[in-house]
Formats: C-alpha cells, sequence, structure tokens
C-alpha cells in the first residue's frame, strides 16, 4: 500500500541557525521594551535627567551651555541601563523560573542565546540614542567629533557593561541581581561623570573614579562630542580591559540554573 504526503510533506528539524537568533533576538527585544521597569530605567529615568539638568541651573558643569556637557554623559548612562541594569535583572530571573534552564536544552545554542541577548542589547541601545540625540538637539546641543570613534566607544562600553552584568545574573540569586544592579546604577549615576562632573570630587576619589566603565565612557564620549577630540585612547583602553575581564569572568562562572 502507498501513502502520499501531499504538497506539504513534513520536514522535521531545527531552523537555520541565523533564523533562530533573529526569532530570539525580537523576543527579547520586545520583552525588554515592554517591561516596564525597564523602560523606567533606560528610556524615562535619562531622558528626565537630560531634560532637567539641561534647563535648570542645578549642577555647575564648568560649559556655558549645559546640555553640551550632559548629553554624552547621558548617552553613556543609557548603554549601562540597558547593557548592565536591564540585561543583569532579566537575566537573573530567566535563570530564576528555569527559562535559561529549558532554552539551554533546545536546538538555539547557549552561546547563539547569549547572541540573541547581545543583538536585543544593541537594538534597545540604538533606539534609546536616537531619541536622546533628538531630545539633545533640541535642547540645543552641538555635538563634534568623528562618528566612528564615538561608535567604537558605544560598542566597547556596551561589551564592558553585558560582561558585568551577565557575570552578575549568572552568579547571583534573582532578588539579589535586582537589588545590586538597581543600586549599581544609582551609584554610578552620582560617582560616574554623568551629571557631575569628576572634578568636583577630590583628587584621590578621582583617581579611583577614573577607572570605572561609566567614567571612561561618559568621559570618552565627551572628548568628541564636546571637544571634538580624537579616538580617547586611554578611555577606550579601560572600557577594553572592562570588556575583556567581565565576559571572561562571566563565561567561566555564568550558572545556567
Amino acid at each position: 500500500m502507498t501513502t502520499t504526503t501531499g504538497p506539504y510533506a513534513p520536514k522535521p528539524g531545527a531552523a537555520p541557525l541565523g533564523r533562530m537568533i533573529a526569532a530570539q533576538a525580537a523576543l527579547e527585544t520586545r520583552m525588554l521594551l515592554r517591561n516596564g521597569e525597564q523602560l523606567l530605567l533606560t528610556v524615562i529615568i535619562p531622558t528626565l535627567l537630560l531634560v532637567l539638568f539641561s534647563t535648570v541651573d542645578v549642577v555647575d558643569t564648568g560649559t556655558e551651555d549645559a546640555v553640551d556637557f550632559l548629553a554624552p554623559g547621558v548617552l553613556a548612562l543609557a548603554v549601562m541601563s540597558t547593557a548592565f541594569t536591564g540585561q543583569a535583572i532579566a537575566t537573573g530571573f530567566e535563570r530564576r523560573y528555569g527559562v535559561l534552564k529549558r532554552l539551554a536544552v533546545s536546538p538555539l545554542p547557549r552561546w547563539a542565546l547569549m547572541a540573541a541577548k547581545t543583538v536585543s542589547v544593541l537594538v534597545t541601545e540604538v533606539l534609546q540614542i536616537v531619541l536622546l540625540t533628538v531630545i539633545a538637539l533640541a535642547l540645543g546641543w552641538s555635538p563634534h567629533g568623528n562618528p566612528a570613534s564615538v561608535l567604537l566607544l558605544l560598542v566597547a562600553g556596551t561589551a564592558a557593561f553585558s560582561g558585568l552584568g551577565l557575570l552578575m545574573a549568572g552568579t547571583l540569586k534573582a532578588e539579589a541581581t535586582l537589588a545590586a544592579a538597581n543600586l549599581v546604577f544609582l551609584l554610578l549615576l552620582v560617582g560616574g561623570g554623568v551629571i557631575v562632573p569628576l572634578g568636583r570630587f577630590p583628587d584621590a576619589a578621582q583617581a579611583v573614579l577614573g577607572l570605572l566603565p561609566i567614567s571612561a565612557l561618559s568621559d570618552g564620549l565627551r572628548d568628541v562630542l564636546q571637544h571634538g577630540a580624537g579616538m580617547p585612547w586611554a578611555d577606550l583602553g579601560i572600557l577594553a580591559v572592562w570588556a575583556v575581564a567581565g565576559l571572561a569572568a562571566a563565561g567561566r562562572f555564568f550558572r545556567w540554573e
């Protein structure tokens, strides 16, 4: 007896790897943008800080137009909020609820899952940067410098913060990750040169704060966008060290369960 399957014969098997990564990245991006807490961190807080401190004379930035100082710092804050804080919290709770454990046994390889998360972070950052740039320009911002230098700094900053965020999410409990990520966000917002210039701190504190990834990213972007400088190699080097150390530690100590 002969059987026929018709024009739509089943063909079981995993989808092409590129399609799986794209689908997972799209899902990760939608989940990130639909989360109210993450939306607060990634969009609302940076926007409010940029508008408030650019229009109200609260902090002496040492510049004639405060937005020229604030815009690069807020761009750095946007990168940190997405690549570090948002990713750490989301991944930490995915790990707690067993999402990562289930995805780890799916046809999607573990490295591809992390690649999808990275793509999601990059897409979200593009949306943030476009929004904040439009707002800053409306406030009178006049950026300078080479866009390639800005892009390289943003990529290095994303890598640095992603490594630290994944390290935290993969080693701490979800509740501890939530508390620690938000605490670090607030501390670096105050002491990372985003709103308050590092020159306002004591000399000993400046030496330490200047080595933080948020300070390196803020200062590097400010050198390029405000002062029109070339590539700030010292700041890029600091970000590269954090990126290598953070990603290596995350790869070594990340626990999927």
